[in-house]
């Protein structure tokens, strides 16, 4: 099977019907610029969604469109994506917002920005359409993060991999580009949690990357060893999207104090959740969401709450 099937049968897959429900309700907030609703993230694995904080993103036609001629338009176009607040029927989640064309490219090796294109190597679901093409160009969007994963992360891995060496070192190295809540191992747990399923997508995904490779069970040898000149230049790109990723982290977080409410409430949320912490948010923190964020990074980086 190609990699666009695997990726359209994935992406098609039932999710509970409240999530469903959430997710035409989301699409009919923006109203005609609504294009697509995708699931994705840790709750896709979850039975029992109650008390969880769903991840969606929404992808539109075009901000100013979504937006109007303000702010939001402007903010989601200079430093995408727009991240807000959404409750429906008991559920509560978090949506993203990217238009199409920043969908297309931010999910493919077009950017050194790791963060879509390394969630939507991960397992995700298309809630909602529009219609027939807003589907296409989801699926066709999605197809690209596996391959634009794969290729990055090559300079850094083994001429010989496991599978289960192939991913959790490619998602991890997009985790250390970020500023992540993750406890240690994260990266190898989402590959555990489904391994079929990255068994089922690494032939066609390494394919696609222009990766030509050996596997026999679940073990892979790249044909083509890579010389020291290229590993060099791979660890100096990781270094510059490590640099680059913290960094656009931070303006994303002092950009999310003027869309999020409680933002910084989540961000505690979701510390504490994924990395076992105990931040508390003290009022002060609450009126100043930016340097309230901003004075807990130092002890979450000493605590490896945060890396």
């Amino acid at each position: 099977m190609t990699l666009d099937m695997l990726v359209a049968a994935e992406l098609a897959e039932p999710v509970d019907p409240r999530v469903t429900a959430m997710a035409a309700a989301l699409a009919g907030r923006y109203s005609a610029a609504s294009r697509s609703v995708l699931f994705y993230g840790s709750c896709l694995r979850e039975a029992n969604l109650d008390g969880l904080m769903l991840d969606f993103y929404l992808i539109v036609s075009d901000y100013r469109e979504a937006f109007g001629k303000g702010w939001l338009a402007f903010a989601n176009r200079l430093i995408p994506p727009n991240v807000f607040p959404f409750e429906h029927d008991g559920l509560i989640a978090k949506y993203a917002v990217l238009s199409e064309a920043d969908f297309t490219r931010l999910a493919s090796p077009a950017t050194r920005n790791v963060s879509v294109w390394a969630r939507f190597a991960q397992p995700s679901r298309l809630v909602w359409t529009a219609d027939e093409s807003a589907r296409a160009h989801a699926v066709s969007a999605v197809t690209r993060a596996a391959p634009a994963l794969l290729a990055a992360a090559r300079p850094m891995l083994p001429d010989t991999v496991t599978l289960d060496e192939l991913w959790g070192q490619a998602f991890d190295l997009t985790y250390a580009a970020e500023l992540r809540a993750e406890r240690k191992g994260r990266a190898t747990s989402v590959v555990s949690a489904d391994p079929g399923r990255y068994r089922r997508f690494t032939a066609p995904a390494l394919a696609a990357a222009g990766l030509s490779a050996t596997i026999k069970g679940d073990h892979i040898a790249f044909e083509e060893a890579l010389s020291l000149a290229d590993r060099r230049a791979g660890a100096a790109q990781w270094k510059r999207r490590r640099l680059e990723g913290k960094a656009l982290t931070i303006a994303r977080l002092a950009k999310a104090s003027t869309t999020y409410a409680g933002g910084i409430d989540y961000l505690a949320w979701k510390i504490n959740r994924h990395a076992g912490a105990a931040i508390e948010i003290h009022p002060w923190q609450r009126r100043w969401p930016i340097l309230g964020a901003i004075s807990l990074l130092p002890r979450l980086i000493l605590k490896g709450s945060v890396r």
